[in-house]
């Protein structure tokens, strides 16, 4: 991969001179991993890259960024390597230059996935059958058009990642002496659930400002990550309802599908909007890969909660079939980017806590 033996080497400096300093190893899990590392290897580059959330702390507490000769800048170091590592890891590799797209491809994703649908639901109703009021959505696009697809991403998206997984473990993971017991997976998701290795020492993220801490941005974060959790139960839920119990969609307001759905596509938005705007107010302590690569998976996921939410709102009336073929677009651009895009980045970090975990219990 070219430019990767130049950052490994400025890897091994910067991460050389941490590990002698050692003053920020009570900051989070990356200082602690790092001193058992005298010397880093590209896996180990890799995890602590992907332990990293990228609170800045350490940044805002180093004597030794520049103008000091040293010229540490820890956050930007490992933004280029969690890039790196994604394209190292993506499978096939062939596609790791897809990591390279940004919010245009979105775009684009949305608008073929929309076209798509759009020729479905002509051939199905027609013209005049978009515009009419009311019904079910699926005598517009038939429910085996909307299941068949996705089922056959989704398979793809989790191919894609368990194969980038297993690569990440086998090099970020050959120092740990057994796999991981049933502790360390506690230890591990409940580092996920309440995205602890944010708190910056326990003051904040440095985000979006490098020089004063703030809790917004985990804050967040957790509002992303609910509303994943709440739609998924919706997308559950209405299997059973429908396939199990054979009652199909359209659901009353008060329903559990759409209580969830609502409830998880508002955290959604709320968290990818929340998120975006920080984002265009951040100091620059980020590749600028890794930064196009945020804004891209930011805007499909607000694009494909929100899409959800206006066809909620306007189910009832003529603009149901617009409003289904935007959000039916949006799905696709924002399963199909999923798996060459910063959505994997829950994975390695997944990932690379529950080998921090496992670690720290068998040192001690």
């Amino acid at each position: 991969m070219p430019g990767l033996e130049a950052l490994l080497a400025e890897a091994d400096r910067q991460l050389t001179i941490c590990n002698a300093c050692r003053y920020c190893e009570g900051y989070c899990a990356v200082f602690p991993a790092l001193e058992s590392r005298p010397i880093v290897t590209e896996g180990d580059v890799a995890y602590l890259a992907n332990l990293c959330h990228d609170c800045r702390a350490c940044y805002q507490a180093c004597m030794y960024t520049e103008p000091h000769p040293f010229a540490i800048d820890v956050p930007s170091l490992l933004s280029r390597a969690r890039v790196a590592s994604y394209e190292r890891y993506a499978w096939p590799r062939p596609l790791a230059r897809a990591f390279r797209r940004g919010p245009g491809t979105v775009a684009v994703l949305t608008a073929a996935g929309a076209l798509a649908y759009l020729a479905v639901a002509w051939a199905v109703a027609g013209g005049p059958g978009l515009l009419r009021a009311g019904g079910s959505f699926y005598r517009l696009v038939p429910y085996p058009a909307m299941l068949v697809p996705a089922l056959a991403v989704s398979a793809l998206v989790l191919l894609v990642l368990v194969a980038g997984l297993v690569r990440f473990w086998r090099e970020a993971g050959a120092r740990l002496p057994a796999a991981a017991g049933p502790g360390a997976w506690g230890t591990a998701l409940a580092a996920v659930a309440g995205l602890r290795q944010m708190s910056g020492g326990g003051g904040g993220c440095y985000y979006p400002e490098a020089d004063r801490p703030a809790r917004g941005r985990r804050a967040l974060h957790q509002l992303v990550l609910f509303g994943f959790l709440a739609a998924f139960v919706a997308t559950c839920l209405a299997a059973v309802w429908q396939d199990l119990l054979g009652r199909p969609p359209p659901y009353p307001l008060t329903h559990p599908v759409v209580l969830f759905g609502s409830a998880g596509g508002l955290a959604m938005v709320a968290g990818a909007t929340g998120l975006l705007w920080l984002k265009g107010r951040s100091s620059p302590l980020a590749s600028r890969q890794e930064v196009g690569m945020d804004y891209a998976f930011l805007v499909a996921l607000d694009l494909a909660a929100g899409s959800g939410l206006l066809l909620l709102a306007v189910r009832g009336s003529r603009a149901m079939g617009p409003a289904l073929l935007l959000h039916l677009g949006s799905l696709a651009a924002l399963y199909l980017t999923a798996p060459y895009g910063k959505f994997v980045h829950w994975t390695y970090r997944t990932a690379a806590l529950l080998l921090a975990a496992a670690e720290e219990r068998a040192a001690g």
